[in-house]
């Protein structure tokens, strides 16, 4: 009964993104809705899409999961991710609308050249399905204890359902459907968010003031950290990391800035960077604050909580809770990780069909324009097929909490992107553009060599800051290949 009730919820909901398609598809299904909406996104339609487009279903499950064993200590880094938005809107927004670009990655052929405009293109592809797979990953395996286990279907099965349900709404019109998809799904997951504290709390029977009260007084309240330095919980490492993550997985990033990019003038998309960047701290705190109160309510009923803390919230919603909770959260949770998935999809297609192919967003030719059309929905399905893929590989790894695990992996795969944005933007120097890609992938390898090595003789764990180093290294690197042109100059 409860796994044909939830099914029962996704068919609507899915319904309902297929109807917005359906609309946002009727005039038009060109290169040019797909790659950037015509240029016509209003700003606040955006800066709502892209809270779905950042918080996904890992944030909706982890976050409130993390403060079994980290506290609220999460929040010093997403202090940080404010003001990396911030960079975003001033330094790097100016130059993409400067450059007129259709993918971000256009920058580096600019600076650079054709070799390192390709090295930066591949680093996203790579780090974004990787990433993305595992977001989505998290949300099939709900859905699979949920409700296809009980009936038998292969976890294979649910997962190339999912894609295919992904791939039917965005396949036509792409980023000028996902803006509304997202804008949708941002408000659903939201408002479950809230509606999950608000049952939590009536099954505690305390009111607001009450709510405060238990959350402040719990141990599990910890915000800040800074008596201990070898700590990866430390303020300083988490602030610092959660700005530069911000900055390389959002404003280095084609999935989060091509919705940016759909706005038709530049101060216009600063304030949507700017306010959905504000947005994130009171979200992520509303997460937080779920999570101490689950703790608090498995305590008080004496529930014995998963092992895995990313199970906590799944296991109360659906076994403690009642219906009600059960399909509030359901919404919630599939709203937040396909708003990040169909966004993550569609830029996957943008990005290989502009960067690795080199096709043009608008054609003058009908004939040439009927062909690339074809070939983006080829590409299409092809990265569908690879987002299974990866999903299946993930099923078989295995982790205890994915989003350290995507953070993780941002500090090897978006360590370059930042060492070549920030050197081209802040040095005049010129690298020769055939070294670039060795540079781009030495500095990954030098930085997990250096992760061990620390590890094993002063027995320090590098948390995110792993990040700043591998870009360092970067930096580094480029301005070693760039000594013989400086030396012509001279």
């Amino acid at each position: 009964m409860k796994s044909a009730y939830i099914l029962i919820v996704i068919v609507v909901y899915f319904g309902v993104l297929m109807l917005i398609s359906y609309l946002t598809s009727r005039k038009g299904s060109g290169n040019d809705e797909f790659f950037r909406a015509n240029k016509s996104s209003k700003w606040y339609v955006v800066a709502i899409a892209m809270i779905g487009t950042s918080i996904s279903g890992v944030t909706f499950v982890s976050v409130p999961g993390m403060v079994r064993n980290l506290d609220m200590t999460y929040m010093q880094m997403v202090l940080g991710f404010f003001f990396g938005y911030l960079v975003i809107a001033y330094v790097l927004l100016p130059l993409y609308y400067r450059l007129n670009l259709t993918t971000i990655y256009g920058y580096l052929d600019q600076r650079y050249g054709p070799k390192s405009y390709k090295t930066g293109a591949w680093f996203f592809l790579i780090s974004k399905i990787v990433g993305a797979a595992a977001r989505l990953y998290l949300v099939a395996f709900i859905l699979q204890r949920l409700v296809f286990d009980a009936w038998g279907v292969p976890f294979v099965v649910t997962v190339i359902g999912i894609i295919m349900i992904i791939w039917l709404y965005s396949h036509k019109s792409g980023i000028k459907t996902i803006i509304w998809t997202d804008w949708l799904q941002t408000i659903l997951f939201i408002t479950a968010l809230i509606l999950i504290v608000w049952q939590v709390n009536k099954s505690m029977n305390i009111d607001f003031r009450g709510m405060v009260t238990i959350i402040s007084g719990s141990p599990h309240s910890r915000i800040f950290v800074f008596d201990d330095w070898t700590s990866t919980q430390n303020f300083f490492k988490q602030f610092f990391s959660g700005m530069f993550i911000t900055i390389v997985m959002t404003g280095l990033d084609q999935d989060q800035m091509q919705k940016n990019l759909t706005i038709r003038t530049l101060k216009d998309a600063q304030k949507n960077v700017v306010s959905y960047g504000f947005a994130f701290a009171p979200i992520n705190f509303l997460f937080l604050s779920l999570g101490v109160l689950l703790l608090i309510y498995a305590e008080q009923n004496g529930i014995v909580l998963p092992a895995i803390s990313d199970e906590i919230l799944p296991v109360i919603s659906s076994q403690y809770l009642g219906p009600v909770v059960l399909g509030i959260f359901v919404v919630g949770i599939v709203a937040a990780a396909f708003s990040s998935a169909d966004s993550a999809l569609t830029a996957l297609t943008t990005s290989f069909c502009v960067d690795i192919l080199n096709m043009n967003a608008v054609s003058l030719n009908k004939e040439q324009e009927k062909k690339d059309v074809r070939t983006r929905r080829i590409a299409h399905v092809t990265i569908s097929a690879v987002f299974v893929l990866i999903i299946l590989l993930i099923e078989a790894i295995g982790s205890d909490s994915i989003i350290n695990a995507i953070y993780k992996l941002a500090s090897y795969t978006y360590g370059p992107l930042l060492g070549l944005y920030f050197f081209g933007l802040y040095t005049k120097v010129k690298p020769t553009d055939k070294f670039v890609p060795y540079v781009a992938i030495s500095a990954p390898v030098l930085c997990f060599i250096i992760e061990v090595v620390i590890l094993k003789i002063f027995n320090y764990r590098v948390g995110y800051e792993l990040l700043l180093l591998n870009g360092l290294i970067t930096g580094v690197g480029l301005y070693a290949v760039s000594l013989r042109n400086n030396k012509r100059l001279v």
